[in-house]
């Protein structure tokens, strides 16, 4: 599927559990299906980082659906989402977690481990070698693409508060995939 499914933030965010993120860089691929995944809404989620409106920083967030936010969480790690509004709106899904299914060896290297290799959004990034450069892409083309599952998961979905933010953390908008809660 080349497009996302339309609908509010919180339930596109249902969808993609069971996606597959695919990178190719180099010559090496890397692949996971995503197990966890956390919703912000746009100008009106106190937590989201649309919430003071567009700048230079989060730009990408306001862009078309299907286009790849990334930004650098406390300086340090990056971090993947996918935006899902309309041009000008500011939803996005964080991708928190994912399962590899390919390219583990070299997510291995990428991340100097053999064990948590993508169960946070940061060690997700290291794993697919996804970094800023890659902010404001299309998930449909290009090096870091996006396939949905052609039905929602079978799994049980868990829907949680969301996590490592101080402000609308109570919204259950963290949805993961069981068993990999």
């Amino acid at each position: 599927m080349s497009t996302l499914p339309e609908g509010p933030v919180e339930e596109v965010a249902k969808r993609l559990l069971g996606a597959r993120l695919r990178t190719e860089f180099d010559g090496l691929a890397t692949e996971v299906m995503l197990t966890e995944v956390e919703a912000y809404g746009g100008t009106d989620d106190p937590a989201s980082h649309a919430f003071g409106g567009v700048g230079e920083r989060n730009r990408a967030m306001f862009g078309p659906a299907g286009t790849l936010y990334v930004y650098r969480s406390y300086g340090v790690h990056w971090c993947a989402n996918v935006v899902t509004g309309p041009v000008g709106v500011g939803e996005a899904i964080l991708l928190r977690a994912g399962v590899p299914t390919e390219g583990e060896e070299t997510m291995q290297r990428r991340r100097g481990r053999a064990d948590h290799l993508c169960d946070g959004p940061g060690k997700l990034c290291q794993a697919l070698g996804i970094t800023g450069s890659q902010d404001g892409t299309s998930l449909f083309e290009g090096p870091v693409r996006l396939r949905l599952p052609a039905a929602p998961p079978s799994q049980t979905v868990l829907a949680t508060g969301r996590v490592g933010i101080s402000k609308a953390k109570e919204r259950p908008w963290r949805f993961t995939i069981l068993p990999f809660s």
